[in-house]
């Protein structure tokens, strides 16, 4: 059985897209059925404008579907992705996790896979705060975290981090590394949501 996996992130120059891409394509070669989604932005125009590069990105993403509940609630598995924000959950995307209590009231969230990812502006940036703080919302869902641990190569090779691919290279372009690694955690958050349909332990 394949797992039905919504990707869904906040992002405003673009690193986290392309990490949600990444994401999306690992998820997309275990099997599973992937919905990409971004969240609202939330940043007024003049903020916006101020930076070409978020202006850019924002209209050439202007056709990624933006997220709802429902999509929360056909998916088997959450990749959510954020950039840092003084070492923590972008306001856009905890706008969006906040939005979903009468999904949590009727358990509808529990027992799902859930992973993140994130990117920061410098190596020492928040990355690993950021994602434990995202975690926080996936233990009061009643969510199974599956973080990428140190279960695979392309994990040491992006920098290590076991909770979940972070950029961070100055604010640079996710690498071909980073890349790989965050496509390999979609890979595994889908093979072991697969696992859970089936009642299976996973590996």
């Amino acid at each position: 059985m394949s797992a039905k996996v919504a990707v869904i992130y906040y992002s405003s120059t673009g690193n986290v897209h392309a990490l949600a891409e990444a994401a999306v394509e690992g998820a997309a070669k275990a099997g599973a059925e992937v919905r990409l989604r971004r969240v609202t932005e939330l940043a007024p125009a003049a903020a916006i404008d101020h930076n070409p590069a978020w202006r850019a990105h924002l209209e050439a993403t202007a056709d990624v579907p933006v997220a709802t509940l429902d999509d929360l609630e056909w998916a088997d598995a959450y990749a959510f992705g954020t950039p840092t924000r003084y070492g923590n959950v972008s306001a856009q995307l905890k706008q969006f996790l906040d939005s979903t209590g009468p999904l949590w009231a009727t358990g509808k969230l529990s027992g799902k896979a859930a992973t993140g990812f994130t990117s920061a502006g410098n190596v020492q940036g928040g990355n690993e705060s950021t994602l434990l703080a995202l975690y926080n919302t996936m233990h009061h869902w009643g969510c199974i975290i599956v973080p990428p641990g140190y279960t695979d190569p392309s994990v040491y090779a992006a920098h290590g981090n076991p909770y979940g691919t972070g950029n961070a290279a100055s604010g640079d372009s996710p690498s071909e590394q980073v890349l790989a690694a965050a496509s390999y955690q979609g890979n595994r958050l889908a093979s072991i949501s697969a696992q859970l349909l089936r009642g299976a332990i996973p590996a």
